[in-house]
């Protein structure tokens, strides 16, 4: 079975295999059948074979009645069919019947149909076999010589690849495809020619390239390609020739081709980190960036860019507004690839055109419409947001633009410029009261609650002068509207047109329902009509909603929609703005004064969000808040405590935050340059002292490859293979099986060891997988024969389409002793593990709020555990972060020192897109009590909230931790 697959080229699925035929049919209707027939037999018997069975007994029926058919697509199927088919007998010799192949195919290289002798050319470059091959020899070469392009192309392949596997065949083939070479006009043709010539010949190929070394510049793309490869691999074994190519890729980044371009960029990086070659090659990454229009093209040259910037820190700093002018593309993920690498690349140099341009693009962002505008503007804040807090020179000028349009933008993008705002304000003092100032005067004209609440924090905490002070009670008092609030509503209910009776009445500031009654009316016709309570009770409530949806100041309307957070921050800042008040004035009469006010107000929002003109009734919570700060204003005069809480505290555990902020930056900004930097005592490698045979690095292209083909899969741990290894059968069954469940991307492939503990051949076993949930077979093992005490090994595929709980659960199935009797063995499940699509992933506190607010999955997971002995909390969240391989988002700075009760915000992110919440909250009861709390875990789909709570470790990490 290996061997034979070893011949396989291509991998056929077959739909169902209960419905293929019989040998018998098979050969009746190779034999009695037209070639439409014939053709669907063949690619039915090419199926069945390409899926493990080789049916040698067909291999005469094929010659007989497929070989001479003049078809071309029946003569397509039957080259793919001698590439796959035994050519050998059981004693490793050449079966008979391929000598009648030889024949016919030696007839089709002579043929004369171009596309015959072309399709038999590239089968030609498949054979390994020389008795085959030699009588094939004489025509293979004359194919050099013909008059289509299509059979040279072809021709030149076969040879190299005749000379590759059999050279003693061929002995002359470097001199022969070299002599091609020379002579050949068509493009193609040349092209394959030299790749041909430089895979079996080193030598001979750069004899020919420096023959034709003057003008390769002016070639086609086609062979500069080529050529270009070539190039890289001789820079690294031909020292002597690097400046002479070096000269000739800076030529060639000028082609006009783009594909020559970027591997010209390529090859000079990778043969020289000379900062002129690198800032040339990065150059035309960009350009190719902006003129390419696909958008994959965009984001692998950014990368390249990326990657370049890594390995030669501050080389690039130069070529940032270039890259910006990449925002010019439509596309979102191409914009938000290029304002990073511009933010990592912003230097003190150009920080100010560069903070110019992105002003200039969210100006754009409110006179057009962009595709995901709202996306696109919170991009360009975030990205201002960083060249100011990187450098403290274009901050003033940021801050004006965008208070000048902090009421126009979304909710998401305003919430963005506020948290800006409040970093800016407190690193730089000088600019506190310019941007109090320009805050003060738009709080009349911003409608969204969360951008409110920062607001109003920000002119509580920093209105530090008294005529601050003034000015911001001035706009929140217009902004917040007549006072008390339930009266001057009750009062525009009253005012309401006449003809109803009037819904409530005001008593000592509480409401009384009226009383329902009837009443007889006067009709448009003149008759009597009576209204009942019913018509008057509706009228009211037509009233009572007319007298809600009218226009109000925009802090009245966001606390009668609801709001009683927002309600809770304008009584802090109250709060805030008197006792600051009273500090810093010698009228303790105005003091008094504004005291009054500020309580009148907040009694005022309690009592307006315990009536009926709010559209949901406030929280015990917000009243709490509420009236501490009514009481803290009635005492802060005797306990100084409360003045320093409100006024020092508040503003400290802020600066702090913003500390560590910058921190984490400096942190991030030092491991970059750490990663680049090269230490005093490295090894200096000098290429001339070296062996010849010995490459300084592997090639871009080779890493590459050993990536593609598993080569990192070839370091991973003997232990952490036998982890995924798991028991299917018992040792006592007929049939023993495990399997080692190996993670591929989107794909588990099981790799199925069976051993037939039995003296008999088990005949016909097969393994059968089914799966549950969000999984699908789609590559099930052969059918095979397991002689006795003997193994082997099958493999089964299945596809994953998103982070759920799946099992895979299946059966052997093999004839008994008898053909009716089947024995049928079961095997255990497999779980499939969703950590290996679960990554750790980092997320801002905002985009964390608003995800927790649209998820509607939720799982709330009880903890109820023991720690070990000299373990705390800390442990246990780290424990936890390294089962459920989520991301701590709450900062270290809050989890520091020595608690007894824990809680934190967790984030990880799938393989699939899809997002994972949770919010841990523990206590620890006692020195060594257990430790008690839940986890509530949010996702948008169910089936991840679930997975993720159901994890095997989750329930034991306590004792773990």
């Amino acid at each position: 079975m290996a061997t034979f697959l070893e011949n396989s080229y291509s991998l056929v699925h077959q739909d169902n295999a209960a419905d293929q035929p019989s040998l018998q049919d098979f050969k009746t209707q190779l034999e009695k059948g037209t070639d439409e027939t014939k053709l669907g037999t063949m690619r039915q018997i090419l199926t069945v074979m390409l899926n493990g069975d080789p049916m040698p007994q067909l291999l005469m029926h094929i010659i007989r009645f497929v070989m001479p058919s003049k078809s071309k697509p029946l003569k397509k199927l039957l080259y793919m069919y001698y590439e796959v088919c035994p050519k050998l007998d059981s004693n490793g010799k050449l079966k008979q019947e391929m000598i009648l192949v030889c024949n016919g195919i030696r007839m089709d290289l002579q043929h004369a149909n171009e596309y015959i002798r072309g399709n038999t050319l590239r089968f030609l470059c498949k054979l390994r076999e020389a008795e085959l091959i030699e009588p094939l020899l004489a025509p293979a070469r004359a194919c050099l010589e013909h008059r289509h392009s299509y059979v040279r192309k072809n021709a030149v392949f076969a040879i190299a690849s005749i000379y590759q596997h059999s050279e003693a065949l061929m002995p002359d083939a470097p001199e022969l495809i070299q002599a091609f070479l020379e002579s050949e006009s068509d493009n193609t043709c040349k092209r394959n020619a030299f790749a041909a010539l430089m895979a079996i010949s080193h030598e001979k190929a750069l004899e020919y390239l420096s023959s034709v070394f003057e003008g390769i510049p002016n070639a086609n793309e086609l062979l500069q390609l080529v050529e270009l490869e070539f190039i890289r691999k001789d820079a690294v074994q031909n020292q002597q020739n690097k400046a002479r190519y070096l000269r000739l890729i800076f030529d060639l980044l000028e082609a006009k081709d783009s594909t020559v371009v970027y591997e010209a960029a390529s090859s000079l990086t990778a043969l020289t980190n000379n900062p002129v070659a690198v800032k040339a090659a990065a150059a035309k990454f960009i350009e190719l960036a902006i003129k390419e229009s696909d958008n994959n093209v965009k984001l692998i040259v950014l990368e390249k860019v990326n990657q370049l910037r890594k390995a030669n820190y501050g080389i690039l700093d130069d070529l940032t507004m270039e890259i910006l002018r990449v925002l010019s593309s439509p596309d979102l993920d191409v914009r938000r690839k290029s304002l990073e690498l511009a933010l990592d690349m912003v230097s003190s140099k150009n920080v100010e055109e560069v903070v110019m341009l992105l002003k200039k693009e969210l100006s754009k962002t409110v006179d057009e419409q962009y595709e995901k505008n709202n996306e696109y503007r919170s991009l360009l804040i975030h990205s201002i947001h960083q060249c100011a807090i990187k450098f403290s020179e274009v901050a003033q000028s940021v801050v004006g633009l965008l208070m000048d349009f902090i009421a126009d933008f979304n909710n998401a993008s305003a919430v963005d410029v506020i948290t800006f705002v409040k970093e800016v304000v407190e690193k730089f003092p000088k600019m506190r009261s310019s941007i109090v100032e320009r805050l003060v005067a738009t709080l009349g004209e911003v409608r969204a609650g969360k951008v409110y609440r920062g607001s109003l924090w920000i002119v509580g905490e920093y209105s530090l002068e008294e005529n601050d002070i003034k000015e911001a009670w001035k706009r929140i008092r217009a902004s917040l509207g007549e006072i008390p609030i339930v009266a001057s509503e009750a009062h525009l209910l009253e005012e309401q047109p006449e003809g109803e009776a009037p819904l409530n009445d005001q008593v000592n500031g509480h409401t009384k329902p009226a009383q329902p009654t009837g009443s007889r009316k006067v009709l448009a016709d003149g008759t009597y009509a009576t209204e009942s309570a019913l018509t008057s009770q509706a009228s009211a409530n037509a009233k009572l909603d007319a007298v809600k949806a009218a226009q109000k100041p925009p802090l009245r309307q966001l606390i009668l929609d609801g709001d009683y957070y927002l309600a809770t921050v304008l009584s802090s800042t109250l709060t805030k703005l008197v006792m600051r008040h009273s500090e810093i004035t010698t009228d303790p009469r105005r003091t008094n004064a504004l005291r009054a006010e500020a309580m009148l107000i907040m009694i005022s929002i309690v009592r307006a969000g315990q009536s009926q003109f709010v559209k949901a009734p406030i929280d015990e919570d917000s009243i709490d808040r509420i009236m501490s700060c009514v009481r803290s204003l009635a005492e802060f005069a005797k306990q100084k405590d409360l003045e320093t809480a409100f006024l020092k505290d508040t503003r400290q555990a802020f600066s702090d935050m913003v500390q560590v902020e910058e921190k984490k930056r400096a942190e991030k900004d030092a491991a970059s340059k750490a990663k680049t930097a090269i230490q005093v005592d490295d090894v200096v490698s000098f290429r001339q002292l070296s062996k010849k045979n010995q490459m300084d690095g592997a090639e871009e292209i080779e890493l590459d490859l050993e990536k593609a083909t598993g080569g990192d899969s070839a370091t991973e741990h003997i232990t952490s293979k036998l982890s995924r290894v798991v028991q299917l059968t018992g040792f006592s069954d007929p049939v023993y099986a495990e399997a080692y469940v190996q993670v591929h991307q989107f794909d588990i492939i099981l790799d199925v060891l069976l051993v037939n503990q039995t003296r008999e051949t088990l005949q016909n076993l097969s393994v059968e997988f089914a799966t549950l949930g969000d999984l699908k077979v789609v590559e099930r093992p052969t059918t095979q024969n397991l002689p006795g005490l003997d193994f082997m090994n099958v493999q089964a595929t299945i596809k994953v389409s998103s982070t759920d709980t799946g099992v895979i659960f299946g059966n052997i199935i093999y004839d008994g002793a008898h053909s009716t009797d089947t024995q049928v063995v079961i095997l255990n499940d497999v779980h499939v593990d969703i950590m290996d699509y679960i990554q750790p992933a980092h997320c801002t506190e905002t985009q964390f709020r608003t995800m927790w607010t649209e998820f509607e999955w939720e799982n709330k997971v009880n903890i109820n555990t023991k720690l070990q002995p000299g373990k705390g909390l800390r442990d246990f969240l780290d424990r936890l972060m390294k089962v459920t391989n989520m991301e701590c988002l709450t900062p270290d700075a809050s989890l520091s020192g020595d608690c007894q009760f824990l809680s934190a915000n967790l984030y990880a992110r799938s393989v699939f897109g899809e997002d994972a919440l949770a919010n841990l909250s523990v206590e620890k009861e006692g020195e060594n009590g257990p430790v008690t709390g839940f986890m509530r875990i949010r996702s948008r789909s169910q089936g991840l909230a679930l997975s993720l709570g159901s994890l095997k470790g989750l329930s034991k990490i306590g004792e773990m931790a």
